[in-house]
């Protein structure tokens, strides 16, 4: 059961009620579900249903039969034309009609309706994004992105080994996402990996060098050397590109230049790697032109071809990354096609002097490294800052480039004109077909063939009168009597009539009223005279109809509906040839002969000045896409490419576009050894320079494992030593209490020590919940399967007992586990068995379990239960090896004690919530629905309800932000601070764990902090709360789902089964109407 629903249930009946008549009065809606949904969907706010009512039927124009006809008691003069003239949005708002005011409700979420489709988002959301962008803008000199500690290593080394052959990722250095987006698609392009680690500065410039660029862009040359070197041989998964990025972040820093975006700074690195290439080419090849590997990787050439003021002309020019608008354009060919004609273009001068102009571009040289970069941020002037643009952009996976080369040229003007002309008359077609289907003239229309069905319904309905009587005095008073006597109703009549009217004379008395009825004086009844008149009929109908009046119109009207839906069908039937034609335009062979395939999609994620960059690789040795995410670096697929690339999904979208010339393979072929014919691969790839690097820093590496296996392997021999030494302190305390005290010690679940060893507590999961002594409990369910089962059992050998007994204790056992018990009463807490049978544990794993139950060696002191006990002892000692693997029944041991304490954390969390001390409690929660998590991996049964794990989580992450920013409002500075260092502390690490899996509700969740957080930036405040507020905002509003730091799992505190039980059944209790749909 859902929050919102337990919210409606805490209503009355009656106000409920009164809520749905508020509604159906407001809105004119008479669905009942309909408007119990509006309710439910608000949370009872009238405000929220009317809103949501009114966008439901803006949105579906279709309607039902009933609603259809409420707009026919509506009179005609009332109507306000919404069609062409000129004022038809113009709407009086200053009577009290309602139905102009219901229009201009309707005529406004149109507007917003139609800028949703084109942009993706909401009013709202572009709102609160331009509010917040604008006050990141003006405080931009003073922002601080204070990430202390951006990605903190794990201090075991053997969780940074590499695996195998995988890629190697880029640590984030502080904001440096860009930068290993950059590299990564960079160092995938084999050729131009190669050419990066066989560079060789040139060698005048050893001693000294000569200028600024050769001092700056050659050591940037030789960290890029080395960090490449890393990611090829490197035996960390992931590798440090400091000094490589502070290199190329200095030459920011100089006084023109205080900011730069991401885009800048891509384009320098590469005009950095083009300087260092020309200055080796130009040493290479002295007294010839030199040529730049860099340049004839990722340039080419256009002609530029046009008319300026009534002159044509034609220039050549160079290009790398070439730039396209996105805004206004639904895929990568549309850009094109804008980018490629620049359109008319008026001169600057005069009216009388002026001549049109306007060019074309034409490839004449595409590079084999073709590079879009996609504008996705554009100036808003009137606020004086960039936005981000969130529209949904599509982009093939193969690229055909024919029809914008130079040697196409005539081909393409020709498709050009041919494809305009086809859309113009789509466009022709498209204005007829949406007469047919959004006919009418008011603000509410209809397809026509629906119109004319409902036309047709109409006519032929037979109108049901409220009264059985025709004859009816129409001038009687209302309310008023007449002396007239109405016969009773029968019993199908009654059934015709409305509820009310129906039980009122169900209720009366079968016989005629006496004299005294019918001569008291009239009383006035609001309720009673505000009926619908008698003769009304029960649902809309044609009043007086002949037969043959009624065969023509269904004769019309059925012709008619016909002729309509064909004409439909033809127009839908040529839109879609039409659209067909237009997509095979290019299809053509002569026009699929430059093919170049997507190598590489850089991707961001965020606002225009904050946000994340990844990219997504193509790996053709695997075929598959692989997603380089800072350190992480996973498989992925094209449907999750075109998720985060295409945009119109959240904010992330594409900004760059990286394409090969798919009949280069070399691009992406590996290098093979001369002499060998192998493909070289690894350390092998590399110069001996660079393998030495490489060398070194692996081994530096394997120290550090080493070093810490040392450690670990010190660390776990003191506390070797130090249980060793508290077994001796308990034997010799046990050995004394032994002797004055009879009572007996727990079983252990292992195999008991030798007599003369002190036998070892057993751990609290094999115990069961006792209202006495829990610690007994185990034992004396023991003790209570072999009484029964001597008393049961003929043969009364040992042997004979044991089997009994074991069997009937997994009898009791397993009817525990196929019990259908409430959610507060759960018996895997109570037994292991019972959750090894519930997650069908091997049949080996119960069986020695049962045994080492039996095997207790200080169940009663009664002979039949030590003889009992010994021959489960010898069971267990003949058990082999290769019958029970122990390290598999070791794991199923180890997962139980999960279990328990994920319960543990989950019990603790949810209590402290209740006690609203969500500090505490958020810990708990959120480590108890990790863990869960991957306790649910393996199965089902093998932890809780994730669901409800998820939504106390949930809320109290909700519950935080509530009273951090209560706090923030105080204005007080020690309440500012406690409340940002929640959220700093808290809140902040967390929500990447609500991002990570895209749960509807946990993104809503999230959606809902940034929101409270963001509504801040248009309140007047001062300085300092200004300052700290557009701080903090960036650490809030990074979208990455990475977990950059974390606090270590709360202390867990110890309770015995029966404490376990009682309080998870209390807490379970308590919750009541538990949030989710339960196990």
């Amino acid at each position: 059961m859902t929050v919102e629903q337990n919210v409606l249930q805490q209503h009355s009946q009656k106000h409920q009620q009164t809520l749905l008549n508020q509604l159906r009065e407001v809105t004119g809606t008479t669905d009942v579900q309909l408007l119990q949904q509006a309710l439910q969907v608000s949370n009872g706010d009238l405000g929220e249903a009317v809103a949501f009512l009114t966008e439901k039927n803006a949105k579906v124009p279709q309607q039902d039969e009933t609603t259809y006809y409420q707009t026919s008691q509506v009179a005609s003069d009332r109507y306000i034309s919404v069609g062409s003239q000129a004022d038809t949005n113009v709407i009086d708002l200053t009577g009290d009609d309602k139905d102009d005011l219901q229009r201009a409700i309707a005529l406004s979420l149109e507007e917003s309706n139609r800028a949703f489709r084109e942009t993706g988002i909401t009013d709202e959301e572009q709102a609160i994004s331009r509010v917040l962008e604008a006050s990141i803008a003006e405080n931009k000199a003073s922002l601080k992105r204070t990430h202390t500690e951006v990605w903190s290593d794990s201090p075991n080394p053997h969780d940074r080994k590499r695996i195998d052959n995988c890629p190697v990722g880029l640590k984030n250095v502080g904001n440096t996402c860009w930068f290993s987006a950059v590299i990564q698609s960079l160092f995938n392009l084999l050729e131009f990996q190669r050419l990066v680690l066989n560079y060789s500065p040139p060698a005048r410039v050893h001693d000294l060098p000569r200028n600024q660029k050769e001092h700056r862009n050659l050591p940037f040359m030789q960290e890029l050397r080395n960090l490449f070197s890393l990611m090829v041989g490197s035996k960390r998964k992931y590798v440090d590109p400091s000094r490589a990025v502070e290199i190329l972040k200095d030459a920011f820093k100089s006084s023109e230049s205080q900011q730069q975006d991401v885009s800048e700074f891509t384009h320098k690195l590469l005009d950095w790697l083009e300087d260092a290439f020309q200055m080796k080419a130009e040493e290479d090849r002295e007294g010839e032109k030199p040529k730049n590997p860099m340049v004839e990787l990722f340039y080419g050439r256009f002609l530029a071809v046009g008319v300026h003021e009534g002159k044509k002309f034609e220039n050549t020019e160079m290009f790398g990354q070439y730039p396209l608008q996105v805004n206004g354009f639904k895929d990568l060919h549309e850009c094109l096609e804008a980018a490629m004609i620049e359109g008319e273009i008026e001169s600057l001068h005069s009216a009388e002097n002026s001549a049109r102009s306007g060019q074309e571009h034409w490839f004449t040289e595409l590079p084999p490294v073709l590079t879009f970069e996609l504008s996705r941020f554009e100036f808003n002037q009137a606020l004086g800052r960039p936005e981000k643009i969130h529209n949904k952009l599509e982009f093939p996976s193969m690229l055909y480039m024919d029809r914008y080369m130079d040697r196409n040229r005539e081909i393409t003007r020709i498709k050009r004109e041919e494809i305009r002309r086809l859309k113009e008359h789509l466009t022709l077609l498209q204005q007829r077909l949406e007469r047919y289907l959004s006919y009418g003239s008011g603000p509410k229309r209809f397809p026509l063939a629906d119109v004319l069905q409902y036309a047709m319904e109409f006519a032929s309905s037979k109108p049901v009168c409220t009264s059985p009587v025709e004859d009816i005095d129409t001038s009687a008073p209302p309310g008023g009597t007449t002396g007239q006597q109405l016969p009773p109703p029968s019993s199908a009549e009654q059934d015709s009539l409305p509820p009310l009217e129906s039980s009122g004379l169900a209720s009366g008395p079968a016989t005629a009223p006496s004299a005294a009825q019918q001569q008291r004086v009239p009383i006035h009844k609001p309720f009673t005279q505000s009926r619908l008149p008698p003769d009304l009929p029960m649902h809309p109908a044609p009043r007086h109809i002949t037969e043959e009046e009624l065969r023509v119109l269904e004769g019309c009207l059925h012709r008619w509906r016909s002729e309509v839906e064909n004409d439909t069908r033809d127009l839908q039937g040529s839109i879609t040839r039409i659209h067909r034609t237009i997509e095979l335009m290019y299809s053509d062979k002569s026009m699929m002969q430059v093919p170049y395939r997507l190598h590489a999609v850089l991707v961001h994620e965020g606002q225009a000045n904050a946000g994340h960059y990844w990219a997504y690789i193509y790996d053709p040795h695997q075929r598959c896409w692989m997603k380089y995410n800072d350190i992480s670096v996973t498989k992925s697929s094209w449907e999750e490419l075109v998720r985060d690339s295409f945009g119109g999904y959240r904010n992330a979208s594409a900004y760059c576009l990286m394409y090969i010339n798919d009949k280069k393979p070399f691009l992406t072929e590996e290098e093979f050894d001369k002499e060998t014919g192998q493909i070289l691969s690894g350390m092998d790839k590399l110069p001996p320079d660079l393998k030495q690097y490489v060398k070194e820093d692996n081994e530096q590496f394997d120290k550090e494992i080493e070093e810490w296996d040392i450690m670990q392997a010190r660390k776990a021999q003191q506390e070797k030593l130090a249980l060793a030494t508290a077994a001796a302190a308990a034997a010799s305390t046990a050995s004394s209490t032994s002797t004055s005290s009879s009572s007996p010690q727990p079983m252990s679940i292992e195999s008991s020590p030798p007599d003369n060893a002190v036998p070892q507590q057993d751990p609290e999961y094999m115990e069961q919940p006792s209202p006495t002594n829990d610690s007994k409990h185990l034992q004396e369910d023991t003790e209570r399967a072999i009484s029964r089962a001597a008393a049961e059992q003929e043969e009364r050998s040992p042997e004979a007992l044991l089997n009994a007994a074991i069997k009937m204790e997994y009898g009791r056992l397993l009817r525990f586990a196929q019990e259908d018990t409430p959610v507060e009463n759960d018996y895997r807490l109570q037994h292991i068995i019972v959750y090894f049978i519930q997650n069908q544990a091997p049949k080996k794993i119960l069986e020695r379990t049962l045994l080492t139950q039996f095997a207790d060696r200080n169940l009663a002191f009664d002979e039949r239960c030590k003889s009992i006990m010994n021959v489960a002892r010898a069971k267990l000692d003949l058990i082999k090896p290769e019958e029970v693997n122990m390290d598999e029944y070791e794991i199923w041991h180890q997962d139980y004690r999960n279990f328990r304490e994920t319960t543990i954390l989950m019990v603790t969390g949810l209590e402290l919530f209740q006690k609203t001390n969500y500090v505490e409690a958020l810990m708990y929660l959120i480590y108890a629905y990790q863990y869960n998590k991957e306790l649910l991996l393996k199965g089902l049964y093998r932890g809780h309800d994730e669901e409800l794990l998820g939504h106390y989580r949930r809320e109290c992450l909700l519950k935080l932000n509530e009273q951090a920013a209560a706090m923030f409002e105080s204005g007080e500075e020690p309440e500012v601070t406690t409340g940002l260092g929640i959220m700093n502390e808290l809140v902040v690490p967390c929500i990447p764990l609500l991002l990570v899996h895209d749960a509807v509700r946990d993104l809503l969740a999230v959606e809902d902090m940034r929101n409270r957080w963001c509504s801040y930036l248009g309140q007047e405040m001062e300085s300092n709360l200004q300052e700290k507020l557009t701080d903090f905002l960036p650490k809030l509003l990074d979208c990455s789902t990475e977990i950059k730091s974390f606090h270590d799992p709360p202390k867990l505190p110890t309770y015995s089964t029966l404490e376990l039980c009682e309080r998870f059944s209390r807490i379970m209790a308590a919750l009541g109407r538990v949030p989710t749909e339960g196990r």
